[in-house]
């Protein structure tokens, strides 16, 4: 026969919505509400419990700071992506006299509208540049080509 300690019994009072999820969670876990609490206090009054929260808080900033990486990455290419585009565009398209300028410009619309459309698919659909774009190349290896 196996002897059980005897557990002192308490009294607490919970806000409703906390014994909602109290209630919600021991029965997801087929356990019972005193254990869950038991649990609970147990590892919130635990010695290590601020180690515990300081390492999860510590996880949690490194998950964001991978992210913020990432989105100055993305930002860093669109910025580079639309500086190479600005100049190219500049350099390659000549100035048009003022009546074939505006006949360009009912053409601009046109394309732009369709520009708009692609991107939108491509946007939808993928792959992303930030995608076909590799992490490992290297920054000064154009430099240094004959």
């Amino acid at each position: 026969m196996t002897s059980r300690k005897k557990k002192a019994q308490i009294s607490v009072y919970l806000d409703q919505a906390v014994m909602k999820m109290l209630a919600d969670y021991a029965g997801r876990r087929d356990q019972s509400q005193s254990m869950i609490a038991e649990a609970a206090i147990a590892s919130f009054l635990s010695p290590d419990a601020d180690e515990r929260r300081e390492a999860a808080i510590a996880k949690r900033l490194d998950q964001v700071d991978r992210r913020l990486t990432r989105q100055e990455r993305d930002i860093g290419i669109a910025v580079e992506t639309l500086a190479v585009f600005v100049r190219f565009w500049l350099a390659t398209t000549p100035a048009l006299p003022e009546p074939a300028a505006h006949a360009a410009r009912a053409k601009a619309a046109e394309r732009y509208e369709r520009f708009v459309t692609a991107l939108g698919r491509r946007l939808a659909k993928g792959p992303k540049l930030r995608q076909e774009i590799s992490e490992d190349i290297d920054p000064d290896a154009e430099k240094r080509q004959p």
